[in-house]
This record gives structure tokens, C-alpha cells and sequence, in this order.
């Protein structure tokens, strides 16, 4: 069973309040998706966060092929990290964690994906063409959106990492 892991860092001059305030908001998720997705929310981003919340959303991963994801929070450590989890959708496996933590002169959003994709030894010969090379333009478009919102923190350059594990 191959693991791919990917890593993303940002720094942005706001307060730890604001980016939990954004972050922990499901429905910001479609503001930082890009549109070629069709990422729409289905059910259950109505509440504030909590473990055990269930949200479905609808997505297009690639072109040509749609598929419903339905998340499940796992972990909530209010103003520090929440955990979300894949039940279903298109990855054999996806486990997101997102950390915030106070630096000088702002946050540091920190997110680490360890995910597997489908298909057996068939996944792992496209993951390089196709789900690393989109996972990559979906983190770049977050990190162009993310320094749009809320600019980024000055002398701190982004960071992101896809590798096996």
C-alpha cells in the first residue's frame, strides 16, 4: 500500500481568530477552490465545527468526472487544528490535518494530507500525471487566494511539499 503525503505552509500578518474563523468555516472551502472543481456543498456546513460533523460535498477532481465527498470531522481543537476524513469519495484514503499557530507578526497555516489513491499499482502509475499535478494546482490556487484575502506575512515564503511515504 502506497502513502503520498502532502505539506503546504503559509504565513499571513492576521490574527490567530481571524484565519480559525475562516479556516474552520466549512463553506470558505468553495472560496478557495478553483471554480474548473464544481465544488458545491450538499448538507451539514450549517453548524460551527464539531467532531463527528458530517458534510457532502459534490466535486469535480478531473475533468469528466464527478463524484460526491463526504467528509467526517474528527478533531477539533478550537483557535489550534481540526481534522477532517474522507468516508467517501474519490481517494482510497484522505486524512486532513490543518494547524494554526501565532508567529511573529501573524498565523502560520499549516496543512499535512496523507492520502492513497484507488486502484491498486494502476493508481500509483497516473498519480504523478494526474492527481499529483492536480493536487499541486488546487494547493497553488489556495495559496494565490489565501495571499488575496489576507496577504501574506512579510520575509515568510509558502511552502508545499507532495512526496510518498
Amino acid at each position: 500500500m502506497k502513502l503520498y503525503q502532502l505539506h503546504s505552509k503559509q504565513a499571513f500578518p492576521i490574527s490567530k481568530k481571524k484565519a480559525w474563523e475562516f479556516l474552520s468555516n466549512p463553506k470558505n472551502l468553495k472560496v478557495i477552490t478553483p471554480e474548473h472543481m464544481g465544488f458545491h456543498i450538499l448538507d451539514g456546513a450549517d453548524r460551527p465545527m464539531f467532531p463527528g460533523q458530517i458534510i457532502q460535498y459534490r466535486v469535480n477532481p478531473f475533468p469528466g468526472f464527478t463524484t460526491k465527498w463526504v467528509s467526517e470531522i474528527t478533531h477539533v481543537e478550537h483557535g489550534e487544528y481540526f481534522v477532517d476524513e474522507q468516508l467517501f469519495g474519490p481517494y482510497a484514503l484522505w486524512h486532513h490535518k490543518h494547524f494554526i499557530k501565532e508567529i511573529d507578526g501573524g498565523v502560520e497555516m499549516e496543512d499535512i494530507i496523507d492520502y492513497k489513491v484507488p486502484f491498486g499499482i494502476l493508481g500509483q502509475l497516473v498519480h504523478p500525471v494526474l492527481v499529483k499535478k492536480q493536487l499541486t494546482k488546487i494547493f497553488k490556487y489556495r495559496e494565490t487566494k489565501l495571499n488575496e484575502l489576507f496577504g501574506q506575512l512579510e520575509g515568510h515564503k509558502s511552502e508545499l511539499t507532495l512526496k510518498s511515504i
